[in-house]
């Protein structure tokens, strides 16, 4: 995008987005432009819809017989799959289920049984946290399994790779930077070196295309919240490549995972497929929610959502620097978009400060300890303008020094 456009061309851009129609499913409050997509997405119609039908129709009327009659057993399987179009996973092999953290638990787990002996699993340094802590977790359980970091026991995860690794636990796209990797490419990498890889896709999945089956991926992991904008808490998914089916073995061995569940035996005996990785009973409620949410991906084109994607960050990089240069900020994102989430992240001193300043006049983003400033563009629903406008309220909040006002510094329990 050479030369900064001005409001006309930016609402000009807005009237021939394709996308454009899909805002009006969402529900935004008046006044606020929300940049936060990346942590928790908007509401939908769809999900009301849905939610009102499981709670007054099918639990209050159908009671028990709602698991039959209303298909509430079958949904882990049937959203997974729904899911599993927008990841590029072939049926069969996506279960939506428990939460992101549970679901790390037992893909490494099941990781580990397939390459015994190995003894390494690998992450990233600066991976979403709850990752490394479950990593850690796994490691603990199980005699000489370690953890080796990128950026702590070599500069980069494709240093670590060797034929002594089990399995690179890593991000699609990284929380913080919002730098996107090259998911075939890595998958080769660990590979060649008999190791296999569990993708997380959490702050991919529903902002932009991916390809598991085409990659040759092994394993993926990932929520529902953020740009699939499966409501607070929705339940999380797993990816399984059809070609380790019969290897899963995985030690939440629950009654849903059973072969059989309402045999009531003594002894577990796991399912088939992708249901070995299920446990407990799941939270009908939010799985209804979830289905409202996913309905409206059947009428999106996901390269029409990127090529939205990257032009709205393009727009936010190019506009905030343009006029909130001279304030202390750093681009912390790439600037290479072919290497980029939907989101962009800047550096300051002061991120905590500045974020709640901004959030207080309306441009809802987020903030990442230490000095992380995070906008999420999530493309259903943020437009140009938006863009527009909230670079117009940071440059503001920064010409005006009104984040230094001491009731900014203080911290909330949510950042």
């Amino acid at each position: 995008m050479s030369g900064i456009p001005d409001l006309a061309a930016i609402e000009a851009m807005d009237a021939t987005d394709p996308l454009r129609a899909m805002r009006d499913r969402f529900i935004l409050p008046e006044g606020v432009i929300y940049l936060d997509g990346n942590s928790l997405g908007a509401a939908s119609h769809a999900v009301f819809g849905e939610l009102q039908q499981a709670a007054t129709q099918e639990w209050a009327q159908g009671l028990i017989r709602a698991w039959n009659t209303a298909g509430w057993f079958e949904m882990p399987i049937e959203l997974g799959d729904q899911l599993g179009r927008l990841i590029g996973a072939g049926a069969g092999q996506t279960v939506v289920c428990d939460t992101t953290s549970t679901n790390i638990y037992k893909v490494l787990h099941a990781a580990l049984e397939m390459r015994p002996g190995r003894l390494a699993i690998v992450a990233e340094g600066d991976s979403f946290p709850t990752d490394l802590y479950v990593a850690e977790g796994v490691a603990s359980t199980r005699d000489g399994v370690l953890l080796r970091l990128a950026g702590v026991d070599a500069p980069t995860i494709e240093e670590l790779i060797d034929e002594s690794v089990a399995v690179v636990l890593v991000n699609h796209v990284n929380y913080k930077s919002g730098e996107l990797r090259d998911m075939a490419a890595l998958t080769r990498k660990a590979h060649a070196a008999g190791a296999l890889v569990v993708w997380d896709l959490c702050h991919t999945a529903g902002a932009l295309p991916v390809e598991l089956d085409h990659a040759n991926a092994d394993f993926a992991i990932g929520c529902t919240y953020k740009y699939l904008n499966g409501g607070p808490g929705a339940p999380a998914f797993i990816y399984a490549a059809r070609r380790h089916h019969g290897e899963i073995s995985q030690p939440l061995s629950g009654w849903w995972g059973h072969a059989r569940p309402f045999a009531f035996e003594q002894g577990y005996v796991a399912g088939t497929g992708i249901r070995r990785f299920l446990c407990g009973t799941q939270p009908v409620l939010s799985m209804r929610a979830l289905k409202g949410a996913l309905a409206i991906w059947n009428d999106v084109d996901m390269a029409a959502l990127r090529k939205k994607s990257v032009a709205l960050t393009e727009l936010f990089i190019q506009l905030v620097e343009a006029k909130c240069g001279a304030y202390g900020l750093t681009l912390e994102t790439t600037r290479d978009a072919t290497s980029r989430g939907s989101q962009v992240s800047f550096l300051h001193d002061h991120g905590y400060q500045i974020m709640r300043a901004l959030i207080e006049r309306g441009v809802i983003g987020d903030f990442r300890a230490p000095s992380t400033i995070r906008f999420g563009f999530t493309p259903l629903y943020v437009g140009y303008k938006d863009v527009w406008l909230a670079v117009e309220v940071l440059e503001d909040i920064l010409r005006t020094g009104a984040w230094k006002d001491q009731r900014f510094a203080a911290k909330e329990a949510v950042t």
